[in-house]
């Protein structure tokens, strides 16, 4: 859940008309909503959706936000333009349990969702479940739920592709390296979810 209702959002021209109505109705129930993309009122040529994926990528990954809506045709481009800065972890979603769980599940903090596909009421409830959950909340009721997700999770935010030698796997020759100097360790069978053998991360 957005801290203090503080919320960034962007949209290029195409996901204009949807971030606007998105943004109204994030306003009425008291979202605080910093807009640094396309603007009804822009004149001249439209900035591209990867220039401002970036930008607002960039303020997830400097700490300024904590979540960020993103809007463009298909939600897709301005989606891997943000996913280019570290620390974002981001999802294109049409539909509000596919939103609901991209948070509850995935720990996403940018959520994108294109003007070409997404109704405006449907935009409305989306945004409303990505805001207002938190990893672990609910979506589905089984043990281990939120350790399974919570591992994958620290996983992928301290893989540092730079640094590795080989593919992800699961032998220490192929496995994936950590940022900080993190090691793998393997997990014991039945630790988390009670079958299969899992990685996680030690400082």
């Amino acid at each position: 859940m957005a801290k203090d209702k503080y919320v960034l959002v962007a949209a290029d021209f195409a996901g204009l008309e949807l971030k606007d109505a998105v943004v109204r109705h994030l306003k009425e129930r008291g979202w605080h909503v910093t807009d640094v993309g396309a603007k009804a009122q822009d004149t001249g040529t439209p900035e591209m959706y990867h220039r401002i994926g970036l930008r607002a990528g960039t303020m997830i990954a400097e700490g300024e936000f904590e979540r960020a809506l993103l809007f463009c045709g298909t939600g897709m481009g301005i989606h891997i333009a943000a996913s280019k800065c570290p620390h974002v972890h981001s999802a294109v979603v049409e539909s509000v349990p596919a939103a609901l769980r991209c948070v509850t599940a995935n720990n996403c903090n940018v959520m994108a969702m294109g003007g070409f596909y997404v109704a405006p009421r449907t935009g409305m409830a989306m945004a409303d479940a990505f805001l207002e959950h938190k990893l672990g909340d609910g979506y589905e009721e089984w043990e281990g739920f939120y350790e399974y997700h919570k591992l994958g999770y620290d996983e992928l935010e301290n893989f540092d592709y730079e640094a590795r030698h080989g593919s992800f796997g699961r032998g220490t020759e192929g496995a994936c390296l950590l940022k900080a100097g993190a090691r793998l360790v393997e997990k014991a069978p039945h630790d988390i979810l009670g079958k299969g053998v899992l990685w996680t991360c030690r400082r």
